[in-house]
This record gives structure tokens, sequence and C-alpha cells, in this order.
């Protein structure tokens, strides 16, 4: 652990602990595209739109893992960069605990509300019957979504970057075989989907626990699994709950202005939200491994912090913004490129190609932005500075975003829905910028 957050050379160190987050992220991706593309099979639209519709109800279960995942990983690294340990491995076990209780209730409010659930992700009488089939078994795995997403944060913030990467592959790479299993042989459809990854997020927690369970037997004071170490205090749940929520409502407001661009798409038909959800499926991988970096360099950022290393914490995060817009823009010229045969692996319909590979050239062209937003959301959680973050988070996806589609819909109807995106993350962009230097001074007055 020690030897990944204290590496002299920069480039080195964000490789190091952004590698296997981007690798977790890219898996995550594939058995999303695994999904869309084996229902895509059945060559019903209605399918494909119920599996876009459920997206957003989907990453609201994961964001709960982010509540204690993000928040505690960012805890445990400024605490061992201040040489706490125990407190460490303390906080470490409140929030396995914390994410066992929190999946058992998501599972039973689920099923209680089933289908008020799915007419408020925007499903209608199409897609209602595949839109709860998916969500049902969704629901039934909620406990493990949550315990296996809240284990990856975790595990790097205390070093065990290999394992927490081995274990998102493990669940994903069972998914995508389950996906071909369930959809393709035995005909399952949408529901066949939601039971294939709720079997993976399982595996994938069994992994965790294992893992936990060798690293005490090893005598790791840092992943206890043991009611003994269960001793949470109020400061403890604070600072973890008080990262973590700004950390989750990056999820859950995203799912939010989600099903609101669904409900406003779906004015426009089933084809529509079909070809949005092909072309956004294309455009979560440069999302994704944004999104991957930036987590995974969020514990050198908060260990650096905890060490009070302020220059070598600025060029962690200069460098790794810098890598994301390159990333970024090689994606965006990708996609303009062959964007066309990209969305025909998933669309038989020309006029589906069509569109498809219009709202994707559209939907690129923020990629290079993200490499900014998604850093300095992880460097203002890494640092603990939740207002700041979820001041991001807010401004994203409630106070840009919502309002955009609903003016942009008015102007330019379906073509000004799709380039609400765009646009909001253009002026996002420049206000994390401005966020990030007036912090930056802020720091170096108090320094002085």
């Amino acid at each position: 652990m020690t030897s990944v957050f204290e590496e002299k050379n920069i480039s080195k160190a964000i490789l190091s602990v952004g590698l296997p987050a981007m690798l977790g992220q890219l898996t995550t991706l594939i058995y999303n595209i695994a999904d869309t593309f084996f229902v895509s099979l059945t060559e019903e639209p209605a399918m494909i739109a119920a599996v876009t519709l459920c997206a957003p109800i989907l990453l609201i279960i994961m964001s709960i893992a982010a509540v204690f995942g993000m928040g505690g990983s960012s805890v445990i690294a400024r605490l061992l960069g201040k040489e706490e340990k125990v407190r460490a491995g303390t906080t470490m076990n409140f929030c396995v605990y914390a994410m066992a209780a929190a999946g058992i209730l998501s599972l039973l409010t689920g099923l209680l509300f089933l289908k008020p659930i799915a007419v408020l992700s925007g499903a209608d009488a199409d897609n209602i019957a595949y839109t709860c089939d998916y969500l049902r078994w969704i629901f039934i795995g909620a406990p493990f979504i949550i315990s296996a997403n809240g284990f990856v944060h975790l595990f790097r913030s205390v070093g065990l970057i290999k394992e927490s990467t081995i274990g998102l592959v493990l669940g994903n790479v069972i998914n995508i075989i389950l996906d071909y299993v369930f959809i393709a042989l035995f005909q399952w459809k949408t529901a066949g989907a939601a039971l294939a990854t709720s079997i993976g997020f399982f595996c994938a927690t069994v992994y965790y626990m294992i893992c936990m369970i060798q690293e005490g037997r090893k005598g790791n004071s840092l992943v206890p699994l043991s009611w003994k170490r269960f001793s949470a205090d109020r400061k403890m749940i604070y600072d973890v709950v008080g990262i973590g929520i700004p950390g989750a409502l990056i999820t859950v407001l995203m799912s939010v202005s989600n099903i609101v661009l669904n409900n406003y798409l779906g004015i426009y038909g089933s084809d529509a939200v079909a070809a949005y959800g092909i072309a956004y499926k294309l455009d979560m991988v440069p999302i994704l491994l944004s999104v991957g970096l930036a987590q995974g360099v969020a514990p050198l950022v908060g260990y650096c912090f905890g060490k009070d290393h302020r220059e070598r914490m600025a060029s962690i995060v200069r460098y790794t913004v810098l890598y994301g817009i390159l990333m970024g823009l090689l994606f965006t010229v990708s996609f303009i490129l062959f964007g066309k045969q990209l969305v025909a692996i998933f669309l038989q319909e020309e006029h589906l190609i069509d569109q498809a590979e219009y709202f994707l050239k559209i939907l690129c062209l923020s990629a290079p932005m993200l490499g900014v937003i998604n850093m300095m959301t992880s460097y203002f959680q890494a640092l603990g500075k939740a207002v700041k973050s979820l001041t991001i988070t807010v401004l994203r996806n409630a106070v840009l975003f919502i309002p955009g589609v609903i003016l942009l819909n008015a102007l330019w109807k379906l073509n000004g829905v799709i380039a609400a995106q765009p646009a909001v993350e253009a002026v996002l962009t420049i206000l994390c910028i401005l966020m990030y230097y007036q912090d930056r001074r802020h720091s170096l007055k108090t320094v002085r």
C-alpha cells in the first residue's frame, strides 16, 4: 500500500491506481453493453427501451453503495495519511455492516413498490411488463449490488487495489456469460438480463468477503470483519456519511436526470428511446473510463492531503485532468468517424441505426470535458469537502441539466433533448475549473 501511495513518479503513481479502476469500470460497461446486445437480438424495441428505462433505477441502488464505499474510502485514505491505522480499520468494519443493512432495506422496499417504481422510471403500456421483470430481479440482488460496489472503493483505500479490480472483473465476466445463457439460450428476455446482473454481483461479494477473511488471518488490521471491531462513534458515522451522501447523490441525481430525459424521449416514441439507449451505452465508454480514472486516483489524493503534501497533490490532479482530456478527445474522434458501424452492432433497422449514430455524434462532444468534471468531483470528495462536491453534482444533474432538457426540447424538440448533455457539461467544466483554483488559493492562504 505504502509503495503505491508514496510512489515518487507522479505518472506511475496515477497509472498504478488509475488503470485498475479504469479496467473495472470498463468491464462494468462491457456487461451493460452485453445486456443491451443480447436483448437487442430479440429485435423488439420495447425490450431495449425497458433496459434503458431501468438503468437509472440500477444506478440509484448502486448509489447507496457510494454512501459507505466512497465515503468510507475518503475517510480511510486520510486516516492512513495521518498514520491512524486502528481507526481506519474500524471505519472499514462499520462500512461493511452498514452496506449489508442498506441492501436488505433496498430489497424489501423495491419489491413492495415494484410497479410504481417502473411507472416512475418512464415505462408505458408497451414496455411495462418487461420493465417490471427486469426490476424484480435487480431488487432481489440489491444486497449484493450494494456490497460489491462498496467493496471496490473500500479495498482501494487500504491498498488492496489488485483485489478490488479482480472482484469487479469477476462479477462482470460472470454477468456477461450468464447474459448469453439466460437471454440467448433460455429466452428469459429482460428478466434474464437482470438475473445475470444480480448473480454477478453476488459472486463478486463472495470474493470480497473471502479476501477480507484471508487478510484478517494475516493480521491486517485495516480489514477487520468482526463485531468486536464494530465501535463506530458519532464522528465516524458523520465523516463517512457526510462525504458519502454527496458521492451517492452523483448517481442519484444522474438517475433522476436520466428519468426526466427518458420521459421527454418517450414523447417521441419507443424507437427514439431505443436509439438513444444504444447511443448512450456507447457514450458510457469514455464516461466510465473517466470516472474510473478519477475514482482510482481519489485515495492517492486523500493520502497526500492527510500527509499535507500539497504540491504533490496538485501535480497528481493536474496530470490526471490532462490524461482525462486526451482520452476524451480520442473517443470523440472515434465516435464521429465510426459511429454508424458501432451502433449497427446493436440495431438492425436502418432508420434506428441512422438515428442512434446521430445521437452518438452529439453526446460524444462532451467526452473531453469529463476529464475535468470527474476529477474535480473526486478531488473534493477525497479532501472531505462535501459541500463543494455536492455543488458540482447538483449543478450538473439538477440546476443545469433538467432545465436544459426542458428548454432545449421547447426550442429544438428531440435534437434539443439530446444536445442537453454536451451543452450542460461545457458550462460545468468552466465552473469546475473556477472552483478548483479558488480552493487552491484558499488552501495556500491557510498554509501561510
